[in-house]
């Protein structure tokens, strides 16, 4: 992998038609040590918001011990790089085939569940392995409501009444039993985890059996993009958000129990920047050899606001327009669907033109995780670059604009 001190450099040494990928080992490895002297548990990485070789080697590198995974191509592709990591099945609905190999062949012992069903799979599993259910950590998800970008509770978690029951059950076969939550990805509101940490106690105080720990799931938010026209929106940092939880988890008595986390986002979006290159300016559009379907997809929902910087083609000689004036562009995807369309605009110099690149930073989390190879366009090439994006001069951003709110 080629190394560059930022992504400029990168982009006028290799001239790139397709996009690349520039990815910050230091800045992954500081950014999952924060998270780790913060949290007051165990941390385990979420595999799911990016899995790529790199990222889990440098994450291990710097003291990950536990991942957060959900399918067998997660277990191997964590045991590959962390033999000795421990790994926690989270996703609350498995198939039994993926049971039996995550507790037979990669002796993973601690599952999450929401449903009765999912009890009767995994107890299946047990006795035909012949496995000690105490040696087994089973954690039954709680469902949450709570402000984020995206929720997950629509799709997982016992009411808290289920949970009860689930808990009891559990209990009565003779595993060992904890509660788990999922806020959801990218939380706006840092009163979220209170709300489900309150549930907790309320669910532990009438199950009435012994919890061998709480998991307070995901949630926690990384830093994107603004409109530059409009004050920054006030988000929690990690550190806020770390004050309130130690609150929380005391006033309702569970920091005593063994403590769980499953960050994604907060831990890998920085290590990542995009470089792209501009097709066709068409108008206000343009057309970049990336979107939706490969690298972008976040900004295709809108949820997320992605920082954006210019780097100008040296070779074009002579440009239209004023280069100190910012415009808004609507940009389109590379693939030839007219769905390709991110959400937002990006605010670009007006001398934006065919050939230049933009650099777009903080995609680490999902980004690659969701490309596909839609239209045989997949971007897979990586250089490694030193400088921080947010130390390299940006100064222009994505705005919040929806494509509703387009007038262009």
């Amino acid at each position: 992998m080629q190394t560059f001190a930022t992504a400029t450099d990168a982009a006028l040494a290799m001239r790139p038609d397709v996009s690349v990928y520039c990815f910050r080992p230091e800045v992954l490895r500081e950014d999952a040590r924060r998270f780790m002297q913060a949290f007051p548990g165990q941390t385990a990485y979420a595999v799911k918001t990016n899995g790529e070789r790199m990222v889990l080697e440098t994450l291990a590198a710097a003291g990950v011990t536990a991942f957060d995974v959900a399918s067998p191509g997660e277990f191997e592709a964590v045991r590959a790089v962390a033999p000795k990591a421990e790994m926690l099945y989270m996703h609350p609905v498995k198939a039994q085939s993926d049971i039996r190999l995550a507790l037979e062949t990669y002796g993973i012992r601690v599952l999450a569940l929401d449903h009765e069903d999912e009890v009767a799979k995994i107890l299946r599993v047990v006795r035909a392995l012949d496995i000690d259910p105490s040696t087994i950590t089973i954690f039954v998800r709680l469902q949450t409501k709570g402000a984020a970008a995206y929720e997950l509770s629509k799709k997982f978690g016992a009411a808290p009444a289920h949970a009860v029951e689930l808990l009891q059950r559990c209990d009565r076969i003779g595993f060992k039993v904890g509660l788990c939550f999922h806020v959801g990805s990218q939380i706006e509101d840092p009163e979220t985890y209170r709300r489900a940490i309150a549930s907790s106690d309320w669910v532990r105080s009438r199950a009435g059996v012994p919890l061998a720990g709480l998991d307070v799931g995901g949630g926690f938010p990384a830093e994107y993009g603004h409109d530059p026209r409009r004050k920054k929106p006030e988000m929690p940092g990690i550190g806020e958000i770390m004050s309130r939880l130690r609150s929380d988890l005391d006033e309702w008595g569970f920091s005593d129990l063994p403590l769980v986390a499953e960050p994604g986002r907060v831990v890998v979006a920085r290590a990542f920047s995009l470089i792209v290159r501009v097709l066709l300016r068409k108008g206000r559009r343009l057309y970049i050899n990336d979107g939706i379907w490969s690298s972008l997809s976040d900004s295709w929902t809108g949820k997320i606001t992605l920082p954006a910087r210019f780097i100008p083609d040296p070779a074009r000689k002579s440009r239209n327009g004023d280069p100190n004036t910012v415009s808004a562009f609507r940009v389109c995807g590379a693939t030839c669907d007219s769905v390709d369309i991110l959400s937002r605009p990006f605010w670009l110099p007006e001398t934006v033109d065919t050939g230049d690149w933009i650099e777009i930073g903080h995609i680490g989390a999902y980004s690659l995780a969701l490309r596909s190879r839609f239209n045989g366009f997949y971007p897979d090439t990586f250089v490694e670059v030193t400088t921080p994006f947010d130390e390299s001069g940006a100064d222009s951003y994505a705005s919040l604009e929806t494509m509703a709110d387009w007038k262009g």
